[in-house]
């Protein structure tokens, strides 16, 4: 299930000589698995808006508090997380396995780069599973029927859509493919979304955005606040609603951050 493409294949996908997002991210984080073209571009970045390598550590800390918070307060044992991107501290198998061992994962992401690093992604507890995809997002019958493959879809499973329906630029689109994984998914399993925002009172962050897809690979869609939360309509949704991702259940031990940053999430349980 689990693929790992020769290196040569891996090569010829992987540009360094153009920026690329999860590299830049994985700059932010303080990670090593960047090129000097992406730090370039990341201090560029980071001179339009100070506060973006906030929101690249609220988003990784809002992934490890919603998956803590699903398997001991939710009984989650089934992960499908998509838009994985790089390993680094505390991915989801191993928040999830350190609570519950017996946990399974699946993980998708169509990144050679991500594909490259895939192996961290494969360590596992000897009770529980992980895997991963070479897939697009898009491409959601085909991550179904292969995610099926190791979760149990007669069990709850929880859907995870970290800072990757942002690269999805028509809304119509981007409703249906997060709908039809919803709509595959069983009574009792879960969203965790989160998404770059637009708002006027962060026009920093547009500027932001604007300099990144004018130089960089691939392109992303902001959106509003009330546009983030309509992609979890027809779910419970879970408190605090959606909201800047350092104020999801702020756990005692996370870095202090601002009050705001411009990524929103929630979580959501299906009926």
């Amino acid at each position: 299930m689990s693929e790992t493409p020769a290196a040569g294949e891996l090569g010829n996908r992987i540009r360094t000589d153009q920026p690329h997002t999860a590299r830049i991210w994985n700059y932010w984080l303080g990670g090593k698995d960047n090129y000097a073209v992406d730090q370039e571009v990341g201090e560029q970045i980071r001179g339009l808006h100070p506060g973006i390598g906030e929101y690249a550590r609220a988003d990784r800390q809002f992934l490890q508090r919603a998956v803590r918070y699903l398997v001991a307060e939710c009984g989650m044992r089934q992960f499908l997380d998509i838009g994985t991107g790089l390993p680094t501290a505390d991915n989801t198998h191993e928040v999830a396995q350190r609570i519950a061992p017996e946990s399974r994962v699946v993980y998708v992401d169509n990144d050679p780069i991500v594909l490259a690093h895939a192996a961290a992604l494969l360590t596992s507890t000897p009770e529980g599973r992980t895997s991963y995809l070479d897939e697009d997002l898009r491409d959601t019958d085909t991550i179904l029927a292969r995610a099926r493959q190791l979760l149990d879809f007669d069990q709850p499973v929880a859907l995870i859509l970290l800072g990757v329906v942002i690269f999805i630029e028509d809304d119509e689109e981007a409703h249906h493919i997060v709908r039809r994984l919803m709509d595959a998914l069983p009574a009792g399993s879960h969203l965790v979304l989160s998404h770059t925002i637009t708002r006027p009172d962060m026009p920093d962050v547009d500027t932001a955005v604007a300099f990144w897809n004018e130089h960089g690979t691939p392109k992303l869609t902001q959106r509003a606040p009330e546009a983030v939360a309509g992609f979890f309509d027809g779910l419970q949704l879970l408190g605090p609603g959606v909201v800047s991702c350092n104020h999801w259940h702020p756990a005692p031990g996370d870095v202090a951050l601002g009050e705001e940053v411009a990524m929103y999430g929630g979580v959501a349980r299906k009926r």
